[in-house]
């Protein structure tokens, strides 16, 4: 019987083939950081629903689900008939024009802190003005953060701190730049309430609402309660970075879910209906510091400025209304929570068969597997449980697993982000769950059978 590897490699000799052309045009390959593996990545034709072909013509079910930007699956024909029309119509007018009003418009009316709304391009670009916005009222400078929190990759928010470090490092950023952030460990209310006591420069709090890495590392409810009441008492603005969690956790985010009201929120992938687009929303008095004013009194050289060629493009901004207008209805979020249900349950049921250390969990339609450790498995088939809360157990797969188990069920005819990270969409059918429950079956034992898990 081949390898994993053996049968990765004889599936996708094309994939091969355009690889070695990619390495002569992309740095080391791929376009994007996630999309790296070896030997190769698979390179996809096409795609609709839940489902992508790649070049060599392998049918996959597909939980990449374009790096959480796609709620309703590929393709969908809402979305495709209003990109279709908007196309015909322009591509960019380098002027205002009515789809981007009726686009914020369901964005207000979706998440509960959306006073004003301001798009951008991307999810990082998104956070970068929040960020800005946040030192020009407050007068203040640090950003505080906690660890392992993805925010993007600008300056503002790059960097990773080496043990007994204490300030984070990353290669081609000022360390300058590095020293604006203070990082805290998660669910640590007290450190957070100590460090705002403390200091006088923190101009605002921002995380993930579910927790490092999609929700791989949980954030816990109450947590969130918690630096909402002492951000409100210090005086520091507080962001929620809900460029996934948006209209993913609820149709209004993680906020609407656990009615927490932050003052900025960062959104883009949905946002989008799988185009790029980004926005900063929030409170009308922080946003407002982005508009122009007429009054002789207003000091311009306190206006936040926000250029951006493509800022609510109005190709983004026609897939945008398609998707939100089907959001906004219920029944998308309903039907991706309940498949993510079931196939977190049907996958922790096939560990326990298999008899692998390990779990499924996860929150909303983003469910991570974990391989390889002891850990408890959730109690309502999908919540992370804390093997011991005071020592905070971080969830971690050893690299040699989570690379098999990306070969192995692309074998099979499955496709997970490489940390093995499944997100689930609306498309995902009770089949499909049935069908990628075998597979993960398979794949797994394959595993054992060479020694690897």
């Amino acid at each position: 019987m081949p390898t994993i590897l053996e049968s990765y490699e004889s599936k996708h000799a094309r994939s091969r083939a355009l690889f070695q052309s990619a390495l002569e045009v992309f740095p080391g390959g791929v376009t994007h950081d996630t999309r790296h593996a070896t030997p190769f990545p698979i390179f996809v034709e096409r795609a609709s629903g839940c489902r992508k072909w790649d070049v060599d013509g392998n049918e996959i079910i597909d939980y990449v689900s374009g790096h959480g930007a796609l709620l309703l699956g590929h393709s969908h024909p809402l979305i495709v008939a209003a990109v279709r029309d908007q196309v015909e119509m322009g591509t960019h007018f380098g002027a205002s024009h009515e789809l981007e009003v009726q686009w914020a418009r369901l964005v207000q009316r979706l998440i509960p802190s959306a006073e004003r709304v301001r798009f951008t391009n991307s999810g990082t670009e998104a956070v970068q003005m929040a960020v800005r916005l946040a030192r020009a009222c407050t007068g203040k400078d640090k950003l505080l953060k906690f660890e392992n929190h993805f925010h993007g990759w600008s300056d503002t928010v790059t960097g990773t701190i080496a043990p007994g470090a204490e300030y984070p490092r990353s290669a081609g950023v000022p360390q300058l730049a590095l020293a604006q952030q203070v990082i805290l460990p998660p669910n640590d209310a007290v450190a957070v309430e100590r460090t705002l006591a403390e200091r006088g420069d923190i101009a605002a709090v921002i995380i993930e609402p579910t927790g490092a890495h999609m929700g791989k590392v949980p954030v816990e409810a109450e947590f969130l309660h918690d630096l909402r009441g002492l951000c409100t008492r210090t005086g520091v603005l507080l962001i929620f970075d809900e460029v996934v969690t948006g209209f993913r956790a609820s149709p209004g985010g993680v906020q609407a879910l656990q009615n927490v009201m932050p003052d900025m929120t960062t959104l883009a992938k949905i946002l989008a209906g799988g185009l790029p687009g980004g926005a900063v929303v929030g409170r009308e008095a922080i946003l407002n510091r982005i508009a122009h004013s007429t009054d002789p009194e207003w000091n311009q050289i306190e206006r936040v400025e926000h250029p951006g060629t493509f800022n609510a493009n109005p190709l983004s901004a026609a897939a945008g209304c398609a998707c939100l207008g089907i959001v906004e209805a219920g029944e998308a979020n309903t039907a991706a929570n309940d498949a993510a249900r079931a196939l977190a349950a049907g996958m922790n049921r096939v560990i326990t068969e298999t008899g692998v250390r390990g779990c499924v969990y996860g929150a909303a339609t983003i469910l991570h597997v974990l391989l390889g450790e002891d850990c408890l498995p959730p109690d309502d088939g999908i919540t992370w449980r804390w093997m011991d809360r005071a020592r905070r157990f971080v969830p971690h797969m050893a690299p040699q697993s989570t690379v098999a188990l990306k070969r192995g069920l692309i074998n099979e005819g499955v496709d997970l982000m490489s940390d093995g990270r499944l997100i689930v969409g609306a498309a995902h059918s009770d089949r499909d769950v049935e069908l990628t429950l075998a597979s993960f079956g398979r794949a797994l034992t394959q595993m054992q059978s060479e020694g690897i898990i």
